[in-house]
């Protein structure tokens, strides 16, 4: 039998779909101590960082959130995706391996996660549930999304995810 290329390491971030963000903030901050790390404003995404986690929370009605249809509630879905960090992320043996087990994986692209930037893939489990496969960071974490801020940066030294203070 095969070695799995796909070495699941732990839960990268969840993304919530909200119906009044600036409660939702509020709610998360307050409640669970999470800071704002990164904002895509025009995109819809506000991301908390949570322990070596990131909660991501995107409006029901932005850009983001639309797909997923009206405010969450008992008939309607609240999760828009869920990660999990992967030890490696060789592409071509991951499609491959997916291939065999009859799944279809969506595009790679470079997606920010926990520990920053880096690549990733969509499946789709069978309850129709969106999982990201996000792989190892890049070593340049230079942001390539215009409009993308960094609160919980402002006044320091910019760094990465998972280092030191400066």
């Amino acid at each position: 039998m095969r070695a799995s290329p796909v070495e699941v390491l732990g839960l990268d971030h969840v993304v919530l779909r909200v119906a009044d963000i600036d409660a939702s903030l509020a709610w998360y901050r307050r409640v669970l101590g999470c800071t704002v790390e990164r904002t895509i404003e025009g995109f819809g995404l506000y991301q908390l960082r949570a322990g070596t986690n990131l909660i991501d929370l995107v409006p029901v009605a932005s850009k983001a959130g639309r797909p997923g249809g009206g405010a969450p509630g008992r008939t309607r879905r609240n999760m828009e995706h869920f990660a999990l960090r992967i030890a490696s992320f060789d592409e071509t043996k991951l499609r491959r391996y997916l291939k065999r087990r009859g799944i279809e994986a969506g595009e790679t692209a470079r997606r920010y996660g926990a520990d920053g930037h880096g690549p990733s893939l969509y499946l789709t489990d069978p309850d129709g549930n969106t999982v990201e496969l996000k792989g190892p960071p890049d070593a340049d974490q230079g942001e390539r999304v215009a409009g993308a801020r960094y609160p919980s940066r402002a006044g320091r030294r910019a760094r990465g995810p998972g280092s030191a203070p400066a």
